[in-house]
């Protein structure tokens, strides 16, 4: 991979990252906001319970999705970044478009779907 091909995902995935905090940051801002707790009946009680537990599942999506971001970074730093772990091969760059925290080839991806697959099947 090119420098500048690294500089380009780094960009990326800081940006990326940078949009998960903020989002996380406003979730918890929500969630501290007492203006809306006694107001409306046992229904809408209910339902903003609901939209609060949505919440923190998806601010813990976003935590764990920022540590894998810090560790693709991680990986641009010390030079194996866009190369599968499985078989050291590069992972395309159409791939490390839609997904920069790819650690897998596509390859090697479907390999461990299909050993998972099977592994669930049999339990």
């Amino acid at each position: 991979m090119s420098p500048r091909q690294r500089d380009y995902f780094r960009h990326k995935l800081l940006q990326w990252r940078d949009a998960l905090l903020d989002e996380a940051q406003e979730t918890l801002e929500q969630l501290r906001d007492d203006s809306h707790r006694d107001v409306g009946d046992e229904i809408d009680r209910a339902s903003r319970e609901a939209s609060q537990a949505l919440d923190l599942r998806t601010r813990d999506r976003y935590r764990k999705l920022v540590r894998k971001i810090d560790a693709a970074l991680a990986r641009i730093d010390n030079g194996s970044y866009g190369y599968c772990e499985e078989t050291g091969e590069p992972i395309g760059l159409a791939r490390l478009e839609a997904r920069p925290i790819a650690t897998l080839s596509v390859d090697a991806q479907a390999r461990q779907e299909l050993r998972e697959r099977q592994t669930n099947r049999y339990q």
